[in-house]
């Protein structure tokens, strides 16, 4: 596990009328603050990789489809400097991961259908000066392999 990083298991709530999900809370051990909330799709097969922030942590909660998000820690200092790992997350599994500032990540679509992210970011998204640094989805400066794992 990288250091900071954090997987809350949701709570779903079904009844005769449908579902509730309760995703994120101002009182969760999880929460610092409250920058804003967004949605994004990937298509099935579909890598967004890689990024990360220096002042934002992220909130990741995937409400619709499965993704295979991967985290890489890029932090001087940190115990788990070099490492990466991954979670898969979804409606097979209704989980939050939360998500240091300096941690690469990124996920990929697995499933057969788009699948919906929602973010809670710690910061606003800034439009003149984003707090966004990116590589490619192969990069050499991350081992990681995003083809699927067989066997």
């Amino acid at each position: 596990m990288i250091d900071g990083v954090s997987i809350k298991e949701l709570r779903v709530i079904p009844d005769e009328r449908g579902r509730l999900m309760e995703m994120f809370r101002s009182d969760d051990p999880l929460f610092e603050k409250f920058g804003q909330a967004y949605v994004t799709t990937t298509y099935p097969r579909v890598v967004k990789a890689w990024h990360m922030h220096r002042i934002q942590d992220d909130n990741v909660v995937c409400v619709k489809g499965m993704i295979k998000l991967a985290l890489y820690d890029s932090r001087e200092g940190s115990p788990t400097m070099g490492e990466t790992m991954e979670i898969f997350l979804g409606e097979h599994r209704p989980v939050l991961v939360h998500i240091p500032k300096e941690v690469y990540h990124g996920w990929k679509c697995i499933g057969e259908e788009e699948a919906y992210v929602v973010n809670i970011p710690t910061e606003l998204y800034n439009y003149s000066n984003p707090d966004e640094y990116r590589l490619p989805y192969d990069t050499d400066k991350i081992p990681y392999d995003w083809d699927i794992k067989m066997g």
